[in-house]
């Protein structure tokens, strides 16, 4: 066997093994418990290089919106060397209160929620709320089940809530999600998103560059062969 077809079934295989780790984190964070036992979350993977890179594109346009925000592009600039990405959202917090009274968002019954106008959608704002913070939390199990079982595995992970926002920003979530997170993740033999330089996101332009050239060189090997 060449070499280069030995290096071919290495990275052919490194991104199944990301892929299946991907739908197995997925069943972790829909198992995870819930408060009542309620399935309030939903998960979703894109693990398709274009998918990963639209995600990226729509983080760094968001960092210039808010000079708050402007770390959103390192955050764009690690999550382009994800493997695959899960987005957690909750589906409730935003149009359905828990009915409970408890207090979290502020107010004193979750009737005085109800009537509270949402933010408009638009630049600045990440998240349309006013949420019921109690069902809103309910992500945190589906998070945790996915990272405790992403360390079990020996899979490299971040979470974003930068990925989140911009996912819901795409449309290609639930239209009722009121919050959502993202669990960037990697099999890699360094992360992606642990021990990060300040300026990553001015310094990683290589990624970037990497998977245009390798989404156009097929393209051009049967142009000129």
């Amino acid at each position: 066997m060449s070499v280069e077809r030995t290096l071919k079934q290495f990275e052919d295989d490194r991104k199944e093994a990301s892929q299946i780790a991907a739908r197995m984190l997925l069943a972790s964070a829909v198992t995870s418990p819930r408060v009542g036992g309620v399935g309030e979350c939903t998960v979703h993977i894109l693990d398709d290089e274009c998918d990963i890179e639209d995600l990226c594109q729509a983080i760094e346009d968001m960092s210039k919106e808010s000079k708050a925000w402007e770390f959103f592009a390192r955050d764009a600039a690690m999550i382009r060397d994800a493997d695959a990405v899960l987005v957690v959202t909750s589906l409730r917090s935003l149009t359905d209160p828990s009915d409970i009274n408890c207090n979290l968002c502020g107010k004193l019954t979750c009737e005085y929620m109800k009537k509270e106008d949402k933010l408009p959608c638009e630049p600045g704002v990440a998240y349309t709320g006013p949420l019921c913070t109690f069902r809103a939390m309910n992500i945190s199990y589906a998070i945790d089940g996915i990272v405790s079982m992403a360390r079990n595995l020996g899979i490299d992970y971040g979470v974003y809530w930068s990925a989140g926002a911009a996912a819901m920003r795409m449309g290609v979530l639930p239209k009722a999600t009121g919050f959502a997170l993202a669990v960037a993740i990697s099999v890699t033999e360094k992360s992606p998103f642990r021990d990060i330089p300040v300026r990553y996101g001015e310094i990683n332009e290589r990624t970037m560059n990497d998977r245009i050239i390798r989404r156009l060189w097929p393209q051009f090997r049967s142009i000129y062969s």
